[in-house]
């Protein structure tokens, strides 16, 4: 069976992982890798496995027009549209005071309003024979994160949206998953949480393997759920004194 896939965000982390992961499947043929980066998209299709057809299209997600001039020519061309994964995110960590209306509108129309426009426009061709879109959230947006009020709560608009999309879209045979990884080593963690080590951290291949396993027949009972992916901190023991017996 021959599928087309787009994601989002492609040109590095976990929309890189995620591409590379799913390229190793026999059921994807048709790649569609969209970030503004176009050396990064390059770097992402070199490491991907040979024989796919993949496109690529650096643009700006919010710039909506041209958005959803590129889902139509994919959906015409190709005839459907299997799968949509949703990766591509921004952040600029402030405090409430310190946010200005423009960066506050700004990380809205990336995290949220490129994903609404993007789905949108791929649920047009989708609703014909069904398929799977995947939201990238984060845990950010479902507990309290002080200093990132934007970004948090653009990820608790994106929980939200999957979770309603997820019943609305069910009469379609769509199923809609939105996963939302923890502290994963990704240049958008860099601007986070600068001191922070990468190396103790969750990788982008991780959440890969994650998203690989959704999007097939064993994650068909996980739709319309918030799946957080993270990894457990291990905690060193703490030494226990001996006790002698004289």
């Amino acid at each position: 069976m021959t599928k087309t896939c787009i994601i989002t965000g492609a040109s590095r982390g976990i929309g890189r992982a995620i591409a590379i992961s799913l390229s190793e499947r026999a059921d994807i043929t048709n790649f569609v890798l969209i970030s503004r980066t176009e050396a990064g998209l390059k770097e992402t299709i070199k490491l991907m496995k040979p024989g796919k057809k993949v496109e690529s299209y650096a643009i700006d997600l919010t710039d909506y027009d041209v958005a959803r001039d590129v889902v139509q020519s994919i959906g015409t061309r190709f005839g459907t549209i299997d799968m949509l994964i949703n990766v591509a995110g921004y952040a600029n960590p402030k405090s409430l005071l310190e946010t200005s209306v423009e960066d506050w509108e700004k990380t809205y129309q990336i995290n949220v309003h490129s994903i609404f426009n993007m789905t949108k426009e791929t649920v047009k061709f989708m609703k014909r024979t069904g398929g799977q879109i995947l939201n990238v959230a984060s845990t950010a947006g479902s507990t309290a994160r002080p200093g990132w009020l934007a970004y948090a709560s653009s990820k608790a608009a994106i929980i939200n949206m999957s979770q309603t999309l997820s019943e609305e879209l069910s009469e379609y045979g769509i199923l809609v998953y939105c996963i939302s990884p923890g502290r994963c080593a990704t240049e958008l963690r860099k601007v986070l949480a600068p001191d922070e080590d990468p190396t103790t951290i969750m990788q982008p291949e991780h959440v890969g393997e994650v998203v690989n396993r959704l999007l097939s027949d064993d994650g068909v009972c996980l739709d319309g759920q918030n799946i957080v992916v993270r990894k457990q901190v291990t905690k060193t023991p703490v030494p226990q004194p001996t006790e002698q017996i004289n």
